[in-house]
This record gives C-alpha cells, structure tokens and sequence, in this order.
C-alpha cells in the first residue's frame, strides 16, 4: 500500500512539473528609439500587437533617448542590466548604440534605411552576428515622381534632414541622385537638433518652389513648425513616411510603419519560441506602397491635387 501511495505521488509530482513545463513563458523584451514621433511610436505598437496577438507574455520595456546619442549610448548600458530575451531597437542611432554595447543578446532593428553603411550587418541577407531586422529604404524615385505630378513646374527642391543620421545622408544622396534625373536642383539644409528645424525651413522660403522631408527622426520630431513655414510661404511640403500626412503634409508615398512593426514583431517570434538566430536571418522589407494625400494642406499650401491622384490614393485626408 505504501509503494502504491509514493507511486501515485511520483506521479502527480510529474504531473505538476510537465504543466509548469507547459506554461506560457514570460519574456523581458527591452526597446529602444531614438526619439518619439508618430512613425517610429507606430513601429513599436506593431511589434508589441503582433506578439500580443501570437499569445505571448512580454514585458516590454521602452526607452527613448529624446534625440540624444549620448542618452542612447546610456540607454544601452541600462538595458544590459534588464537581461532581456531580446532588444528592439528602433531607428539607426539606437540600433547603433545597441549594436555597439550587446553582442550577447539577439537585436531587431527597425525602421533603418540603410543597415550596411551604418555598420550594423555585413551583408543583407546573412547579418552574421546577434542583429538583423527590418529596413525602412524609401522608394525615392517614385517619391520624387509624385512631387513632380503635384508640383509640374517645380525647378528647386529644399531637402531638411540631419547630417548626422546616418540614414538620412543615405537618403539625402539618393534624392539628390532621382532629382538630377528630373531636372530638378537640390537645395539642402541640415540640423542638428529639432530646436534648429524652424530656422533652416525658413531660410528655404522663395528659394524652392516645394521641400521635401526625408525619414528623419530629427526634422520628423519637430515636423509642425515646418508646416508652419510652409503654409505662411505657400510652400507644398513632401514627406517619406504616411504619418505625416496627417500631421500636415500634402502626401507621400510610402511604408506603413505600423505593417512594419508587426513583421518585425513575427521576426522577435521566431527568435522567442522557434530558436531562430539573428546571424541566419535577412534583413526584411515591407514591398507594399501606401499613397495619402490630404487636400487641407493642399488647399493651405495653395496647390491643387490632380484629380486621378486622389483618385488612387490608399487614403484621403479631407
């Protein structure tokens, strides 16, 4: 009778052990981003939906470096000391200083143009080390296209972006490369800071018969006081991100940075619970365009939209 009772204890014993075995593990997900804007909050809210979605407990933590790289650098020392199951970095400083500091815990990245030249993979599709992730390069040429539908006669360009982003000189060159093409002639300001957006998009004004906004989270960190000058100069102002369209530009086409965040979010699932490890996994793209015009600011930068744009356009901003 004894044998039979430690024989049954064994077992519920065993019992207890596998359903513990079966509980949904909690994982400690630490994000990091450069600074808060709608884009990049987009990204993060895609990731956190995607794996809310798949079922799985995570306590993810947030940090934002207001713009600073030195913070950034802080913000990767910090997050050593969460031992997370893996690091979402958002836009390329964060990926850099994240990249930098860790190299034993898995990184996704996301929402960075260009993660060769910022020095976060060696190649594309085999990252080679404990980063991958997602790249946010613009389609450029059909964004300079689309200026040239709204604005025909357009001569100069005014480009706003921050040389010190590494994603944004990418982008920079790659206007200026599509503009050439047009015929079209680029005239750059740089920032160094959001306090100096305001001062550098008045300076453009009756220079440049539109201006363009690259995915530059400084620029993009402070796009109102562009629009501001844009609207008191009757300048058409272009953006390379949809949020901003709603914030006050005239269109864009580009990725939708929410779809972003979800696929980035599938890639921290197949990290998290299949074993999957940054070093085999290419860098990912979104391929799909999204097109939003909005005929408010239209109307207060004194341009009219062809009516066949508006027509195909994914979304309408009245």
């Amino acid at each position: 009778m004894k044998k039979l009772l430690a024989l049954a204890f064994a077992c519920l014993m065993f019992i207890s052990v596998q359903a513990d075995g079966l509980m949904a593990a909690k994982y400690v997900v630490s994000s990091t981003q450069i600074v808060e804007h709608p884009a990049l909050d987009a990204v993060r809210e895609g990731f956190r939906d995607t794996l809310a979605e798949k079922g799985l407990d995570v306590d993810l933590r947030v940090y934002v470096a207001q713009g600073s790289m030195d913070m950034a650098v802080q913000i990767a020392n910090q997050m050593r000391g969460d031992n997370p199951d893996l690091i979402l970095a958002i836009a390329t400083p964060t990926a850099q200083a994240a990249a930098q500091r860790i190299r034993d815990k898995p990184i996704l990245f996301s929402a960075v143009t260009d993660p060769v030249a910022a020095g976060l993979v060696k190649d594309m599709n085999k990252p080679g080390a404990n980063i991958s992730g997602m790249t946010d390069r613009s389609p450029v040429d059909r964004q300079m296209a689309l200026i040239k539908e709204i604005v025909p006669d357009i001569k100069t360009l005014g480009v706003l972006y921050n040389a010190g982003e590494a994603n944004s000189v990418v982008s920079f060159e790659q206007i200026k490369e599509e503009c050439a093409k047009l015929g079209i002639v680029v005239e750059p300001r740089t920032v160094s800071t959001s306090a100096d957006v305001y001062a550098a998009a008045k300076s453009l004004a009756g220079r440049v018969q539109a201006i363009a906004v690259p995915t530059d989270n400084t620029v993009i960190s402070a796009l109102e006081s562009v629009v501001k000058v844009c609207e008191e100069s009757k300048i058409p102002l272009f953006a390379a991100d949809t949020d901003s369209v709603q914030r006050g530009v005239v269109a864009a086409i580009a990725l939708d940075y929410y779809r972003m965040g979800k696929q980035t979010g599938e890639m921290a699932w197949r990290i998290l619970t299949q074993g999957a490890k940054p070093a085999d996994m290419p860098v990912e793209s979104l391929t799909d365009l999204m097109l939003y015009v909005n005929l408010s600011a239209a109307k207060k930068f004194g341009v009219t939209l062809p009516e066949a744009l508006v027509a195909r356009a994914d979304s309408v901003i009245e």
